[in-house]
């Protein structure tokens, strides 16, 4: 455990410092907007999906310092969308990482511009790095699509309205969950790990087994969220626990309950070891973070 912490600090140092050196200073005009980008972006995320990115380069044998631009941009994307997540209009949350959310901070149409500049932000940090990079521009554009596809309407946005709609409504069933859930949250960190494995130079059967693993993770992650909104507590998860019941939201311990959930999530990570098992040492930091994923307790 110790190995991965020391892994995830120092990753997570190198993600941080190549954003703070990138994004615009909170003095540039507007200065309220680029306060609220940093305010947002430097709130203690733990950084999991460009990790996730930087990890599967590895695994590959690929360079991260090439990678880690893109890497980036996805927490770019992943802040975003958890700035535009806490809205009134959306989940109308008052605490994010143990801090006031964007909009109670900075009032809710900055918080929204603040939202639209990060994702922007992302597709011009992967530009601006990709055309001083050497990696090929068809690999960068490749690059581009994967994420682009992942947080648009079919994919993270598209789960979010899912998810929204059904809040409150019966007839619950597991298939449409899951499909919630694979979109909400499971296409940014499949895209993730995807993306590291192209960057990475991954061939076609290790692409394909990084894939499954995103896939997996991905799915096992959200799972473990709605396992710590029942079982959390707000001074550890920096959030509100206990709210996906009261809205109504359809989750897997309210479908099949906590025991089962706790199984469900648990399956899914050996599912995602045992499709990366051919791979070397190098994949190590994938293997730990797998697991993880599901004791985690924020």
């Amino acid at each position: 455990m110790q190995e991965l912490k020391s892994y995830l600090a120092h990753r997570r140092s190198e993600v941080d410092r190549l954003l703070q050196s990138y994004l615009p200073g909170p003095t540039c005009e507007p200065p309220l907007i680029h306060e609220a980008m940093r305010y947002s972006l430097f709130a203690g995320g733990k950084r999991i999906r460009p990790i996730l990115c930087l990890a599967a380069c590895e695994s590959v044998g690929g360079r991260v310092e090439a990678t880690l631009p893109f890497a980036a941009a996805i927490e770019l994307i992943h802040t975003y969308s958890l700035v535009h997540d806490d809205l009134p209009a959306m989940d109308n949350d008052d605490y994010r990482r143990g801090k006031p959310t964007s909009h109670k901070m900075f009032g809710e149409g900055t918080a929204i511009l603040t939202g639209d500049a990060l994702l922007t932000a992302a597709f011009t940090l992967m530009a601006e790095k990709g055309l001083a990079s050497a990696i090929s521009h068809k690999k960068i554009l490749r690059v581009i699509l994967e994420l682009g596809s992942a947080s648009g309407s079919t994919g993270m946005v598209g789960g979010q309205l899912n998810d929204i709609e059904s809040e409150g409504k019966d007839g619950l069933f597991f298939e449409k969950l899951k499909e919630i859930h694979t979109q909400k949250t499971g296409v940014l960190i499949r895209a993730s790990v995807r993306i590291g494995g192209i960057l990475g130079g991954a061939g076609p059967k290790k692409l394909s087994n990084l894939t499954v693993y995103g896939e997996k993770v991905g799915l096992a992650f959200q799972i473990a969220d709605d396992i710590l909104d029942v079982e959390g507590s707000e001074a550890v998860t920096g959030k509100p626990v206990k709210k996906d019941e009261a809205k109504g939201k359809w989750t897997y311990p309210a479908l099949i309950g906590l025991s089962r959930a706790k199984k469900e999530a648990s399956v899914l990570v050996e599912e995602a070891l045992a499709v990366i098992k051919s791979f070397g040492p190098e994949a190590d930091p994938l293997r730990q973070i797998a697991s993880f994923i599901t004791d985690r307790k924020s």
